[in-house]
C-alpha cells in the first residue's frame, strides 16, 4: 500500500511506507526508550530492539573489533611484513587505482615509515595494464625487491603471481574469491570460499588495517613499539565509504572513528584537497562520498593512476595543494565524459527490451575509467543490476554495479566459467569484466539469467522509502543529531526519509542554475528546504509553479552550516501536491 496515497509522485515514484511490523516494533522502542518516535522509526528499520538500542547509537572499537587472527593468513602475513621492516627489507606495494586500493596502499606506506622505510607504490595504468597484477608489472617490481603486497587486488590474478619465483607475495583483498587461491605466501581475504563469511563487508582498507592491528600484537608480545594505528582510521573511513561497503558491524565505528580524526585535518593531502574544494565545514560520509572520493579516483580513471594514492602520502603541503588541484581537473574532466556516455548508455538500455532483470549498454570508445560511474547511473535510472562495456576494437572492458539482493559478483564469476567473459571479478555490488565484442549479447542474456536464478525479487519500478511523519517543529537540531547517532548511513543502513505532509511554500528562490531553496510549513511552525539540481528533473519547475496549493515534500534532515550559523533544513528529494 502506498504511503499517503501516493501511488505517482512528482517524479513518478510510489511512496512506501513501513510494514506493520516495523510499526509495531518502532511503538515498541518508543515505549521502552523514550527515544523521539523518529529515531525509534530509524532503529526499528534497521531491525534494533530496545535492549542493543543504547549500544548501537554508541558504536566502540572496543567492542566490534574483530580478531585479526581469526582470519586465514592473517598472522602469517604479518609475521613476514613485520620481518621485512625489522630488516630492512626493499617493499613495493601493488594497489587498485581505486581509493580503496590508494587508502590501502598509504596505510602500508605510513606504517613502514615509522621503521624509516620507503615503500615503492605502484599503481596500474587502467586502460594499458587493466585491474590487478600482470606479469610484466610483477616481474618488474621482483627485480628490484624482495617483498610484494598486493592491496585490493590479486585474488583472481593466478597467472601473474604465480609468474614469480624470488620475492615473497602477500594479496590483502576482500574481493570474491575462487575456489583456488593464486600460490603466494599469504591471501588475507574476508571473502575466500574458506572463510566463515561474518567479515565479508570489509573493504580492502579495513582488511590491511586489521593487518596492521595484528602486527600490533606481535610487536607488543615482545614489548616493542608500534605505530599509532588511531591516526590511521581516516583512510578507512574514507575507503569504507568510496567503496561502497555495508555500513554494518564493525564499518559503523571505523567510519565514526574516522571521521572524528578526519576533523583534525592532519592528513597533508585531505588537507588540502578539502580546501581546494572548499569544504568548510565538519566531513560526513556525503564529502566522503561525494566530494572527497570522486576526485581522489580520479586519476586512476582518466590521468595519473598513482595521483590519488600519492595525495594520500603526501607529506609536502605545497605539493599536496598541486596534487589537490589536478585531481579536482581531472574530475571536472571526467564528469564531462560520464555526462556524454550516460546519455548513450540510457537510451540503448531503454531499447534492451527483452532484459527484466539487467539494465546494459555497450559503445565504441567508452572510456574505460567512467563507464562504473555510467554504470551507477544506470542503476539509479532503472532500478536494476547494471552493465557497461566500452570497446577497443573487438575487446570491451566494463564495469557493473548492483541492487540489494543480487550477488553481481557470483554472477559474473560464473561467466568467466562458463567461458563468456575473458575476466571478471569483484564483490557482490561492483564488479569489472572484459568481453569479446561477438559474445556480447550472448554473455548479457546469460547474466540476465543467472541474475533470474539468484531467487531475487527485483522490482525495478521507482519508489521511495519512508521512515516516518514529520511536522516542522518537530525537526530541532536535538533531532537531527539524534538521527547522526543512528548512522553512519550509507549502504546496508540507508539515511532515513521523512515526509512533511500538507504544507504550504511560503518562499522560494533559485539557486544558480539549478538548484532551489524554499521555505515551508504549516500552523506549527517552519522548515528550510533545499533540493539539489531541482531543474534537471520535474521537481523544480513544479515547485517553481506551486500557485499556494499544499504539498507533501519528503527528503532527509541534516544541518546547514553558512557563515556561522547552523541551521536544520530538509534535503528535498521528492513532491506531490495534496489532493
Amino acid at each position: 500500500m502506498s504511503y499517503l496515497g501516493i501511488e505517482k509522485s512528482i517524479l513518478a515514484k510510489k511512496w512506501i511506507g513501513p510494514n506493520p511490523e516495523q510499526e509495531r516494533n518502532q511503538e515498541k522502542l518508543f515505549q521502552e526508550t523514550g527515544f523521539p518516535i523518529a529515531l525509534c522509526a530509524v532503529l526499528s528499520r534497521l531491525n534494533i530492539d530496545a535492549n542493543s538500542a543504547e549500544k548501537y547509537l554508541e558504536p566502540t572499537l572496543r567492542e566490534l573489533m574483530p580478531e585479526p587472527s581469526k582470519l586465514k593468513d592473517m598472522t602469517k602475513a604479518a609475521e613476514r611484513i613485520l620481518h621485512a621492516a625489522k630488516t630492512n627489507e626493499k617493499v613495493a606495494i601493488f594497489a587498485d587505482y581505486d581509493v580503496d586500493g590508494g587508502c590501502s596502499a598509504a596505510l602500508l606506506i605510513d606504517w613502514f615509515r615509522f621503521f624509516n622505510i620507503e615503500c615503492t607504490l605502484y599503481v596500474p595504468d587502467r586502460v594499458k595494464e587493466g585491474f590487478g597484477p600482470n606479469i610484466k608489472a610483477l616481474q618488474l617490481l621482483e627485480s628490484t625487491h624482495s617483498l610484494i603486497i598486493c592491496v585490493d587486488c590479486g585474488t583472481l590474478s593466478h597467472e601473474a603471481i604465480e609468474s614469480l619465483d624470488a620475492s615473497d607475495l602477500i594479496v590483502l583483498d576482500h574481493h570474491l574469491a575462487s575456489e583456488i587461491l593464486p600460490k603466494c605466501y599469504a591471501v588475507v581475504n574476508p571473502n575466500r570460499q574458506d572463510e566463515l563469511g561474518d567479515l565479508s563487508h570489509l573493504c580492502a582498507a579495513a582488511v590491511v588495517f586489521l593487518c596492521l592491528v595484528e602486527m600490533r600484537r606481535l610487536l607488543r608480545l615482545n614489548a616493542e613499539e608500534s605505530p599509532d594505528l588511531l591516526n590511521m582510521l581516516d583512510l578507512v573511513a574514507l575507503a569504507t565509504v568510496a567503496d561502497v561497503a555495508p555500513l554494518v558491524g564493525v564499518n559503523r565505528a571505523f567510519v565514526r572513528q574516522g571521521l572524528k580524526i578526519l576533523a583534525g585535518r592532519k592528513r597533508i593531502g585531505l588537507a588540502a584537497l578539502s580546501d581546494q574544494i572548499k569544504i568548510d565545514q565538519e566531513l560526513s560520509t556525503y564529502h566522503l562520498g561525494f566530494l572527497l572520493g570522486p576526485r581522489i579516483n580520479a586519476g586512476g580513471r582518466i590521468g595519473k593512476p598513482d595521483l590519488g594514492a600519492q595525495l594520500l602520502i603526501s607529506q609536502d603541503v605545497e605539493a599536496a595543494k598541486a596534487m589537490a588541484e589536478r585531481l579536482d581537473q581531472l574530475n571536472f574532466e571526467r564528469r564531462e565524459l560520464e555526462k556524454q556516455i550516460k546519455e548513450a548508455a540510457l537510451e540503448q538500455a531503454i531499447h534492451q527490451k527483452s532484459m527484466d532483470s539487467l539494465a546494459w549498454a555497450a559503445g565504441d570508445s567508452w572510456h574505460p575509467g567512467v563507464v562504473g560511474i555510467v554504470a551507477s547511473r544506470l542503476k539509479e535510472a532503472t532500478n536494476l543490476p547494471s552493465i557497461v562495456i566500452g570497446f577497443e576494437g573487438l575487446i570491451g572492458k566494463g564495469s557493473g554495479r548492483s541492487i540489494s539482493g543480487v550477488d553481481l559478483g557470483f554472477a559474473i564469476q560464473k561467466l568467466v566459467s562458463e567461458g563468456l567473459l575473458l575476466t571478471g571479478g569483484g564483490h557482490k555490488m561492483a564488479v569489472g569484466l572484459s568481453v569479446e565484442r561477438k559474445n556480447l549479447e550472448r554473455a548479457m542474456d546469460r547474466l540476465n539469467e543467472i541474475i533470474k536464478q539468484q531467487g531475487a525479487s527485483i522490482d525495478s519500478s521507482p519508489k521511495v522509502n519512508i521512515d516516518a511523519l514529520l511536522l516542522p517543529s518537530a525537526a530541532t537540531s536535538e533531532l537531527v543529531e539524534l538521527l547522526n547517532s543512528a548512522g553512519p548511513y550509507g549502504p546496508g543502513a540507508k539515511a532515513p526519509t521523512f515526509v512533511f505532509a500538507n504544507m504550504q511554500i511560503n518562499f522560494l528562490k533559485r539557486i544558480g542554475t539549478s538548484h532551489l531553496r524554499i521555505k515551508f510549513g504549516d500552523d506549527t511552525g517552519s522548515l528550510d528546504a533545499i533540493c539539489f539540481n531541482a531543474f534537471d528533473t520535474e521537481i523544480g519547475p513544479a515547485l517553481e509553479n506551486h500557485d499556494g496549493r499544499s504539498i507533501h515534500l519528503c527528503g532527509k534532515l541534516d544541518i546547514n552550516q553558512w557563515r556561522g550559523q547552523r541551521n536544520v533544513q530538509l534535503r528535498i528529494e521528492d513532491a506531490q501536491f495534496a489532493i
